[in-house]
């Protein structure tokens, strides 16, 4: 890629700041959050705790959909990346409404059955805990049985700029992904509680042949618009995840 920022591009991303500014001003979306759990867990056993999940916790997980008390929630299982295996998310317009849904939604998994709770645990025995925050996208409202998520190390005093890239330049090829039927979903998200990652781009498609054919366009777009070059000086370390979508809601 293009390793030198012109004028000309510099004067473009101050002006993609200006109009990503002005359209929060002008028409907010409503807040979005999501908990995401990253488990590690034993490789030996981990179709078990898939069990687990679908025979003990999706009943529970489905009914705070359907009540309200959560958005949506997935069950992700690990295909290709880093040391995560599993991973639980569920989201809520609120960071409380995360914080009651995992009291309410725990307490009545271990009054079910606090044996094969316990089970899980020991499988799964160890965990990352991120919150995040849905700043563009339609993440959460149709799912896909593939996924590929990238998590970004940003230079913090950059973030705004990185997601004004990504609202304002580039959402425009993911939206097109998705009303062409290539992409079932994409979000962007920025970090609220959690460790190193500051931000993660997620895509979702039918499969995993669909979602590797969209996500080769999408790599050919960041490569070929010269703004590329500064969303990854911005957020230019990161870790790829391929996932499969074991259960969802939507």
């Amino acid at each position: 890629m293009r390793k030198i920022l012109t004028g000309a591009i510099a004067l473009q991303v101050l002006l993609y700041l200006a109009v990503a500014g002005t359209a929060q001003a002008q028409d907010k979306p409503k807040d979005s959050y999501i908990y995401v759990t990253y488990f590690y867990c034993d490789v030996t056993q981990q179709e078990r705790a898939d069990q687990i999940v679908e025979q003990l916790e999706k009943p529970f997980y489905d009914a705070a959909v359907a009540d309200g008390t959560i958005t949506s929630w997935t069950w992700l299982a690990h295909h290709t990346g880093g040391k995560w295996r599993r991973a639980l998310a569920y989201r809520a317009p609120s960071i409380q409404g995360l914080v009651d849904a995992q009291k309410k939604i725990g307490d009545q998994i271990e009054a079910k059955n606090e044996k094969m709770s316990n089970e899980l645990g020991k499988i799964c025995n160890s965990h990352d805990d991120y919150i995040w925050k849905v700043v563009a996208g339609n993440i959460g409202t149709v799912s896909g049985s593939a996924a590929f998520s990238v998590y970004n190390v940003c230079d913090a005093s950059r973030e705004e700029q990185a997601d004004a890239l990504v609202t304002q330049v580039f959402a425009p090829t993911f939206d097109k992904l998705v009303a062409d039927g290539k992409l079932k979903s994409w979000g962007w998200i920025e970090h609220i509680v959690g460790g190193e990652y500051r931000r993660v781009s997620t895509f979702q498609a039918t499969d995993m042949k669909a979602l590797m054919e969209a996500r080769a366009t999408i790599i050919q777009e960041i490569f070929d618009n010269p703004l590329g070059d500064t969303f990854t000086d911005i957020c230019g370390k990161d870790a790829d995840y391929m996932w499969e979508v074991k259960f969802a809601n939507p």
